[in-house]
């Protein structure tokens, strides 16, 4: 992985070269064959995954697990994404209590992934603190838009709601 590519993801944005250079050791390459899920909603979310080739399709279980029993394996597709869009997946699990992750994320075809996992991600942003800043704040910003977009969506569905209960 090249600085010029690593650039392109919105965590690194407002980061020098030798400032990327320092998460270089921390990511690793992963290959996901096409078809398989490398987020799993539910599980524990230890890490960021760059989509580096390939496309990944994000999705999310269309039913709530309510019991133990038979549950409803059905989803909805989210968002397809390739990796000319560079993005990045699981920033939201890393913060969150419990660090679970929020959706299903599908490799759509073959796949090359960077994975930065949470200790060291952490650890990079302690050790450096003006990097750590910037990291940070740049997650917050990737979160807030991804919030917003979330809540646009909610909206649209009590909009939809509404509107067949009303007839």
């Amino acid at each position: 992985m090249k600085n010029e590519q690593l650039k392109n993801y919105k965590i690194f944005e407002n980061l020098s070269d030798e400032q990327i250079d320092k998460f270089h050791p921390a990511l690793k390459k992963e290959k996901i064959d096409r078809g398989n899920k490398f987020i799993v909603e539910g599980d524990e979310g230890d890490s960021i995954y760059l989509l580096l080739h390939g496309e990944a399709e994000i999705n999310q279980a269309l039913t709530l697990s309510v019991n133990k029993g038979k549950s409803d394996t059905r989803e909805k597709s989210i968002m397809k994404l390739s990796d000319k869009d560079f993005p990045q997946f699981g920033e939201m699990s890393i913060f969150s209590d419990g660090d679970v992750r929020t959706a299903n994320v599908r490799a759509q075809t073959n796949c090359t992934l960077a994975k930065i996992a949470k200790d060291d991600l952490f650890q990079i942003c302690n050790d450096n603190p003006e990097i750590g800043f910037q990291v940070m704040r740049n997650l917050g910003r990737i979160i807030t838009k991804n919030l917003i977009k979330a809540n646009q969506n909610v909206l649209k569905l009590t909009t939809a709601f509404s509107l067949i209960l009303d007839r």
